[in-house]
């Protein structure tokens, strides 16, 4: 395939216009023989997204932990210019996170976006800053309970959330560090636990603002902490809901568009109409573009990553080069998947999403083939 005259992502960041070849799925440097041509003009070109947090769409849940589930939210995700996934778990007990696991570990990303990970939200967390998350299920960070999940899910968690002032977190970040990134989630820690676990090796906070303390002059907490730790990713909502739009435009500037990621966390109702679905097995009512529990929790999104990715761009005043960097790129470096997808490089998987001026989707190349 040839994508011709598109205006390009290009591995500096910035947009330029050229030819975009794939070979066998793959990005090349150079055309074939027989190559199927599209023509980009005035069209922008990016990698295929990444959604490093989110539980479901398109009437699914991951927890249901189906195939039927599995695939459904990858046809829906691919369709809407996601071509790399890495769901996440809900706070439950170790059974029914096995399931999930082995369910997961199973499939065979035959078609729909790529499962490139497991996203483990719960049970690690506080129940003072449970959210959405079911208490009942809520579980001291424990290392074995994890290798085991781990190996259920053949390697596949990329990602293991834990609230670093609960009772064994400071030894399970020692455990792990290597072998997992470990993110800050769902916590009232202050700004020295947070910044200690920040320094044994935790690598991301998940969503940003939400589930912990705010930032105060006098208490930084969490995400004072992540500030002061550079190699630290931050997880923003950009669903219009989640954060409002000065602070989202301050944490590009707090942070940088390099340390960024953009996720949906939509749940079920992604793509469906308003009525009442479930999290977690918590019942929730959507209205508009609100998700809440029956106390009025907001209970995730029902967005996908490209609208939020519009939204920050649109409606928040974020730079289209930063948003796009924030979508793809910090997205798979997060996940530790950069190396074969997040960039329109030579040798990476064939993924591009072709926008129109209004950054509407035009088309999908996943894997070199139009969806």
């Amino acid at each position: 395939m040839v994508i011709k005259n598109a205006k390009v992502f290009n591995e500096d960041f910035q947009f330029e216009e050229k030819d975009i070849y794939i070979h066998h799925g793959v990005f090349a440097d150079s055309p074939g023989t027989e190559d199927e041509v599209i023509d980009g003009k005035g069209l922008y070109a990016i990698p295929g997204l990444t959604d490093v947090h989110f539980h479901g769409c398109d009437g699914y849940d991951f927890c249901d932990g189906t195939e039927e589930a599995i695939q459904a939210i990858a046809n829906y995700q691919v369709k809407n210019g996601i071509t790399n996934i890495v769901p996440a778990t809900m706070t439950f007990d170790e059974e029914r996170l096995t399931g999930i696991m082995n369910t997961a570990n199973a499939h065979e990303n035959r078609s729909g976006a790529d499962l490139c990970g497991i996203n483990m939200e719960g049970p690690f967390i506080s129940s003072a800053k449970k959210g959405a998350q079911n208490d009942r299920y809520i579980h001291s960070p424990d290392i074995d309970m994890f290798h085991r999940l781990q190996k259920a899910s053949g390697g596949l968690i990329k990602l293991v959330d834990i609230a670093p002032e609960e009772e064994g977190s400071m030894e399970f970040i020692d455990a792990l560090k290597d072998e997992v990134a470990i993110s800050i989630a769902h916590t009232t820690a202050d700004y020295d636990t947070a910044d200690l676990a920040f320094t044994k090796g935790v690598r991301q906070v998940t969503h940003l603002y939400n589930a912990m303390p705010p930032l105060s002059h006098r208490a930084p907490g969490v995400i004072g902490a992540a500030f002061d730790h550079k190699q630290v990713f931050v997880e923003l909502i950009c669903d219009g809901i989640h954060i409002h739009p000065s602070v989202v435009r301050a944490t590009f500037q707090l942070f940088g568009d390099d340390r960024v990621v953009l996720i949906s966390d939509s749940m079920m109702a992604a793509g469906l109409e308003d009525g009442d679905y479930s999290l977690g097995g918590q019942a929730v009512k959507v209205t508009g573009s609100l998700a809440t529990l029956k106390d009025g929790t907001i209970a995730g999104s029902v967005t996908n990553l490209l609208k939020c990715m519009r939204t920050a761009v649109q409606n928040m005043g974020i730079p289209l080069e930063s948003a796009v960097k924030a979508a793809a790129v910090n997205s798979a470096k997060s996940v530790s998947i950069y190396d074969r997808y997040g960039s329109i490089e030579s040798g990476k998987i064939g993924n591009v999403v072709l926008l129109d001026n209004n950054l509407n989707l035009v088309s999908v190349i996943h894997k070199g083939k139009k969806i």
